[in-house]
């Protein structure tokens, strides 16, 4: 988890180029292989290379095909100077973790898309957008959830009532078509940053009810004990109460259900933005590069296409099996 939270942080500085940058003449350049060795008449040398390309145009169909050329040896070193980016926003820079020695010679490690653009580099760049939002969506439904829910488990009566048929409310929509009615809404005339913020709101609104049940039935054995009693007659406020005595006590189940819900949210935005109703270019983020493979024909063409898959997958394992430890840390008869 450390190391996708570091290259989302990192990203500039490891992709070897900007998410945008395109070169048509690569549309659709297959992977080209890293190579650490060099075979020469003197025997083998370390020169890490990928092989360039030799292209030619089917005169019937008019589309370009690419073919590995072994004699084309293409030197790739580590912190080249590249494309000038701001780390971290702020600090300029032009220093690249890897890239090729010649920048007019092409480096597609996991191969192009259909504008010439390294998919290597977008998947790195989508990485921050895909892991942010499970961030900030859970934050949200974090707030949400543990307000509501401790107002319904600690108050009871009708305030309960009120509250739990809201979330049953919620909870008895379909969740796809109520994310696509409310992505739906969105303008579409509206920036990319927007529409961000827009998605990470309604991935929040709509997840925050399993916090909320899980937060009340804490809050109502927990408001039966004896250190809430005291608390109550020590003329402790209600919010005291809340905030100090019974929030803290169940803190650690609070984070392993956050890190559970984490993996949701991100598979949620990669679904709007598969299906196109998510975030939208020139955005990058795992989903947005998946709607470049929505179709058959993108795929049997450029099957690479669906490499960024594997960040969906690996991610959302990662996130489970620290949720699954987090729990069974947080719970005291866990085996």
């Amino acid at each position: 988890m450390l190391f996708i939270y570091g290259v989302a942080l990192l990203a500039e500085f490891l992709a070897p180029f900007p998410p945008n940058a395109y070169a048509v003449k690569y549309t659709y350049a297959p992977p080209q292989r890293l190579h650490l060795f060099e075979h020469t008449k003197d025997g083998f040398r370390f020169n890490p290379h990928v092989l360039g390309y030799q292209s030619t145009v089917d005169p019937v169909a008019l589309r370009r095909t690419f073919v590995i050329d072994g004699s084309q040896i293409i030197p790739i070193r580590l912190f080249v100077k590249g494309e000038p980016y701001k780390l971290f926003g702020l600090v300029p820079a032009t220093v690249r973790l890897i890239g090729p020695v010649d920048k007019s010679k092409p480096m597609y490690l996991f191969g192009a898309d259909r504008l010439g653009r390294d998919v290597f580099s977008r998947m790195i760049y989508g990485t921050r957008i895909s892991i942010s939002i499970g961030l900030v969506g859970v934050a949200i439904s974090l707030v949400l959830g543990t307000v509501l829910g401790g107002i319904s488990g600690y108050f009871g009566g009708q305030i309960d009532l009120v509250i739990q048929r809201i979330i049953e409310f919620i909870r008895s929509i379909p969740i796809i078509p109520l994310w696509l009615g409310l992505s739906a809404v969105l303008p579409p005339n509206w920036s990319a940053l927007r529409v961000y913020f827009a998605i990470t709101l309604i991935l929040a609104l709509v997840g925050w009810t399993s916090m909320a049940r899980m937060v009340r039935g804490r809050f109502l054995a927990l408001r039966a004990e004896e250190f809430v009693l005291a608390a109550k007659l020590d003329g402790s406020s209600e919010l005291r109460i809340i905030l100090v005595h019974m929030v803290p006590s169940m803190l650690s189940h609070i984070i392993a259900i956050i890190t559970l819900n984490i993996p949701g949210m991100i598979l949620a935005e990669t679904s709007l933005s598969f299906l196109g109703l998510g975030l939208r270019a020139p955005a990058v983020s795992w989903g947005v590069l998946l709607h470049e493979a929505q179709n058959v024909r993108a795929v049997v063409t450029a099957p690479w296409l669906l490499i960024p898959v594997l960040g969906v997958i690996i991610t959302v394992l990662v996130f489970n099996f620290l949720g699954d430890g987090l729990r069974d840390a947080a719970d005291p008869y866990a085996q």
